[in-house]
């Protein structure tokens, strides 16, 4: 019997095989030699932790892809607000964005369950229970509009940063409030129950208050304090009033180009990505206030006697929230999934 030859076997056959079929299917997508360049844009400010992260990630992917991916960060809303970079990604003028769910409610309204209900979420434990349970959902359904989700972040609690002072829903009825350009259904709903609403670009908010076209811009301390809105709205209630829950999102025409062994390796480093935004932003939070606080920014806390307003208010601007800005069904599955985790903590304490 002639022995084993690796040279003659049908095992090398196979495997010279496979590695021309893997070889055809890379070049088949990117082109042979070819570089794919991803254009990303964001509003995070250039040198927080998270624009830090997503530098990261572009050294990680063009390691992971041996030079053949390029991930370039537009940060500072360069390219526009998120409307626009939602336009633009549409129209094919870039790649992919970091958005908040304001900006995937442009793609699919139903993201604007994570961030659009007041006073829902209680804590960040609430928050990260009810995003993983519809995680799935949302992503398939984004997919199906053309954009494949890389990574979910968020950015701080909203609070209201004003010119002048305010602890009670009423104090806040005459001022001007900054709403984001384009979300006409919550300018109406704003109108609606008294308040004063006017529409700007996220870029354009510390030109509106150093002008008086707004009094009071509700934003995460970290975007006050990158943004340097504490100057001319010195007053920060200390009222969480929502989440900031995005995510990145790449169109599914330049995903698709990656091969499908290289997209694997792409998601553990946009995983950990996300579990890094995550637990920067929840932390630099809080340290943004402190150092705005050094600055001269004055904190004012609800009054116990307030709180009940704040939730009154927050009872009549619910209702008309679900079925405008968020869709029936995912406002009925937030409350759900909430009261279901509500009730594991009780049982789960002795």
């Amino acid at each position: 019997m002639r022995p084993f030859s690796p040279r003659s076997s049908p095992v090398r056959v196979w495997l010279i095989a496979s590695l021309l079929l893997t070889a055809l299917s890379w070049n088949r997508m990117l082109g042979a030699g070819d570089t794919i360049t991803i254009r990303l844009g964001t509003l995070l400010p250039s040198g927080t932790a998270q624009h830090q992260s997503l530098q990261a990630l572009a050294e990680e992917w063009q390691k992971l892809s041996g030079g053949s991916l390029k991930l370039l960060l537009y940060p500072d809303g360069r390219l526009g607000g998120e409307s626009e970079m939602v336009k633009k990604m549409r129209i094919k003028q870039l790649n992919a964005s970091v958005l908040t769910a304001s900006g995937l409610a442009e793609i699919d309204q139903g993201v604007a369950c994570l961030q659009e209900i007041p006073l829902i979420f209680r804590t960040w434990a609430e928050v990260d229970y009810v995003r993983e349970k519809m995680r799935p959902m949302l992503e398939q359904r984004l997919r199906a509009k053309g954009f494949e989700v890389l990574f979910w972040g968020d950015a701080g609690w909203v609070r209201f940063f004003s010119k002048e002072p305010g602890v009670r829903p009423e104090d806040f009825k005459k001022m001007k409030l900054f709403t984001l350009s384009g979300d006409v259904r919550q300018a109406e709903i704003m109108k609606a129950i008294g308040y004063r609403p006017v529409a700007l670009e996220t870029t354009d908010i510390l030109l509106g208050l150093n002008t008086d076209m707004i009094n009071v811009v509700p934003v995460p301390p970290l975007i006050a304090l990158a943004g340097q809105f504490y100057g001319p709205a010195p007053h920060m209630l200390d009222l969480n009033w929502s989440p900031i829950v995005g995510a990145a999102v790449i169109r599914r025409d330049v995903w698709d180009k990656i091969p499908p062994e290289l997209q694997a390796k792409l998601r553990v480093a946009c995983d950990a990505t996300g579990v890094k935004f995550r637990t920067q932003s929840r932390e630099e939070s809080e340290k943004a206030v402190k150092v705005m606080e050094e600055r001269g920014l004055k904190i004012h806390h609800v009054p116990p006697e307030a709180v009940a307003e704040w939730q009154q208010l927050a009872d009549i601007l619910n209702p008309r929230v679900r079925g405008s800005l968020v869709p029936e069904d995912d406002f009925d599955a937030v409350l759900r999934l909430l009261a279901e985790y509500r009730r594991s903590i009780t049982t789960a304490q002795p």
